[in-house]
């Protein structure tokens, strides 16, 4: 869900616990192959669930805020 606060849109509302590469990448407005080489530096932190990757709401925000202080 989001929210409008100050002309700013933010999510304030997970829907899911874990998302696959292609659906972070979605709400990143990010592409699949980009997705897959900030995992692979180590910049977007995973998790794996059997042999798929999923990465969780809090991982995408720590990718966010961290990407917002380095500028």
């Amino acid at each position: 869900m989001l929210s409008n606060t100050d002309g700013m849109e933010r999510i304030t509302h997970q829907s899911k616990l874990a998302y696959t590469v292609v659906e972070a990448g979605a709400l990143l407005s990010l592409s699949r192959s980009l997705m897959y080489e900030l995992i692979n530096a180590g910049k977007i932190d995973t998790i794996k669930i059997g042999r798929a990757r999923r990465i969780t709401f809090e991982q995408l925000s720590a990718f966010v805020e961290r990407t917002i202080r380095e500028g």
